[in-house]
């Protein structure tokens, strides 16, 4: 456990559907409580079952279960490494705005086809920054948030790393609390059946089909992401996040189980 105060507490300047969690910052470590639900433990088994994937590590942040008392208050959540080295974190959203003027969710949402909006997206980033690759990248993050069911992914949660000579490079992927049903106050209570309702989780990227989002990403730049582990695996990583209740940790077991099934091919 770890106690925290109002002097670690870190505005990120990075927006959320899912309201305002509380967020720290201290010695090169980051810290997230959990505000509606299980966002920590998301975080924490996403993160440890992209090992079992082709991606390279630095290509994304690891998540570690932490329970963290501030204000009298001990709250389940988890913790990261600070993985910017000395560059700023600059969301699309700010990035746009502050180059042009007008943020890119605008020019997303006025392009109706949604081909579209996935293909002007890409060709704009990559204008602005310099980058390369930058749909594969993207096919990459959308495929995790499709396999986990982030929902709360959006031109204000998609960043990419900037320094004081308007240099900039990819950043890895991070914020997956959103997945894995963990809106329990909400959207998505506990007591009811996950598997049925598994469905009604929807993605805010450029469309409200997670798979819709998947299939043209993998249309226009490849099928770059594949995925290894089983049962076991799952079981063994959730079951090490001691301080989440049994019936938490199983039904996270049960969902990405669910998951796995409906999307095999990335096995």
């Amino acid at each position: 456990m770890v106690r925290l105060f109002d002097t670690d507490i870190k505005e990120q300047g990075r927006r959320s559907s899912k309201g305002n969690q509380l967020k720290f910052e201290r010695d090169d470590m980051w810290y997230k409580a959990d505000y509606l639900g299980y966002e920590g433990l998301a975080e924490y088994v996403i993160s440890e079952l992209l090992h079992f994937s082709n991606l390279n590590p630095c290509e994304y942040v690891g998540y570690e279960p932490e329970q963290i008392e501030y204000n009298g208050n001990v709250y389940p959540g988890c913790r990261s490494r600070d993985f910017t080295e000395g560059w700023d974190l600059i969301t699309l959203e700010r990035l746009f705005k502050d180059t042009y003027g007008y943020g890119l969710n605008n020019v997303i949402y006025t392009t109706p086809d949604h081909k579209d909006r996935l293909k002007n997206l890409v060709n704009l980033v990559e204008r602005t920054t310099g980058l390369s690759g930058f749909g594969i990248y993207m096919t990459k993050m959308l495929t995790v948030d499709a396999l986990f069911l982030n929902e709360d992914r959006h031109t204000h949660n998609i960043a990419v790393m900037t320094n004081d000579k308007r240099e900039f490079r990819l950043a890895p992927l991070f914020d997956q609390g959103a997945g894995l049903l963990s809106d329990t106050k909400m959207d998505y209570p506990m007591g009811k059946n996950p598997i049925q309702l598994v469905g009604k989780a929807k993605p805010k990227t450029f469309c409200d089909s997670f798979t819709e989002q998947l299939d043209i990403a993998e249309e226009l730049y490849g099928c770059p992401l594949k995925f290894t582990f089983e049962y076991k695996d799952v079981k063994k990583t959730v079951d090490q996040a001691v301080f989440y209740e049994e019936t938490v940790r199983q039904r996270v077991i049960d969902i990405v189980m669910e998951m796995r099934r409906q999307y095999s091919y990335l096995f």
